[in-house]
């Protein structure tokens, strides 16, 4: 990533979002530019050390994309759409779905091949899902799966992900996507509740604060790598920086986790157990529930992440284990979630 003697533009699509706000706020501590862009304002994080450009705009209008990234030395790819049934999933028909989570890309890849020539490729980061690869029979991704994605929602991360990987091949672009399981976790910011984590760690978290029980599916032995918004955040900047190095990671998929697999059935007790402690009311039940309709074999299958690689490659490593991150979430959303007293 050159910047030609100035400091470089690193522009964030999507930034107003829950990981593209950790991640606005982990650029901002950098000596860089930073465009932010996003439907809704995006204002500078609190001490910013770079030079921050609140950049307002609909990516799925015409022209808008080329707009946004226009003079980037690095792009960090942050949109998507996954709102459907069970919240972060999404639906074969939906076109909108379809349109937001692959029109943009079309249209990065568009815009950056029509100013090709006039220096260095632009640096892509791509946000991609460790459900790309559809179900491991050991339950451990470390990104040399064929994949063989079964939903909708990675099925258009796979397609969106092979458009950038074509473009690198061509020389338009030096794309290099994060495959991501599970984010949760807290970002502080000071834009509107666009930014939230709408996740399954977040969601539970409130409805024990609310003093409700949590449901789970059957026994809860389903395992799922839990990376906390801190460290997913630390992956794109460690990824950053390692290109400007001279690392070579660009034209694939690397796979980033923590490399532990947690049951659902202790996530959610541990959730109860911190919610407790917070509140100082006794724990809310955990009850077993048939699964909806609308669930998926996927949702049944382990996840756990190998990141050896993408590791070696930056020197990532995750920093947050659950039970600080849980700490963390719980007290955040506690102070956010509980009315001030009249």
């Amino acid at each position: 990533m050159k910047a030609h003697g100035r400091r470089p533009l690193i522009v964030v699509l999507g930034a107003s979002g829950f990981i593209g706000s950790a991640i606005t706020a982990e650029l901002a501590r950098l000596p860089v530019r930073l465009r932010t862009v996003a439907r809704r304002p995006c204002p500078a994080p609190a001490g910013a050390v770079a030079d921050v450009e609140p950049f307002q705009a609909d990516l799925t209008r015409p022209g808008r994309v080329a707009e946004s990234v226009s003079g980037a030395d690095a792009v960090v790819y942050l949109v998507a759409h996954i709102a459907g049934p069970g919240g972060w999933r999404t639906r074969e028909d939906d076109a909108h779905a379809v349109g937001v989570n692959l029109g943009p890309v079309s249209d990065l890849v568009t815009a950056l091949r029509d100013t090709r020539g006039s220096g260095p490729p632009t640096t892509v980061l791509f946000a991609g899902s460790v459900m790309q690869a559809g179900p491991v029979r050991s339950g451990r991704i470390d990104g040399t799966e064929a994949d063989a994605p079964t939903t909708a929602y990675p099925r258009q991360k796979l397609a969106a992900e092979l458009l950038l990987k074509e473009a690198t091949a061509e020389g338009v672009l030096r794309a290099v996507s994060l495959r991501l399981p599970t984010v949760y976790g807290h970002v502080d910011t000071t834009a509107d509740r666009g930014g939230q984590d709408k996740g399954v760690v977040a969601t539970m978290i409130r409805r024990a604060l609310r003093g409700e029980g949590l449901t789970m599916w059957g026994e809860g032995a389903v395992r799922r790598d839990l990376l906390h918004v801190d460290d997913a955040a630390a992956a794109f900047t460690a990824a950053l920086d390692a290109v400007r190095r001279g690392e070579d990671l660009t034209g694939r998929h690397w796979v980033v986790g923590t490399g532990r697999g947690e049951r659902l059935r202790d996530l959610f007790g541990g959730i109860v157990v911190e919610v407790a402690g917070r509140t100082g009311q006794p724990p809310v039940p955990v009850e077993e529930v048939e699964p909806p309709e609308y669930a998926e074999p996927i949702d049944f299958c382990d996840i756990e992440v190998d990141a050896r690689a993408f590791r070696s490659a930056t020197g990532w490593r995750p920093r947050v284990g659950l039970a600080e991150g849980l700490r963390r979430t719980v007290a955040a959303l506690a102070d956010r979630e509980t009315p001030a007293p009249e």
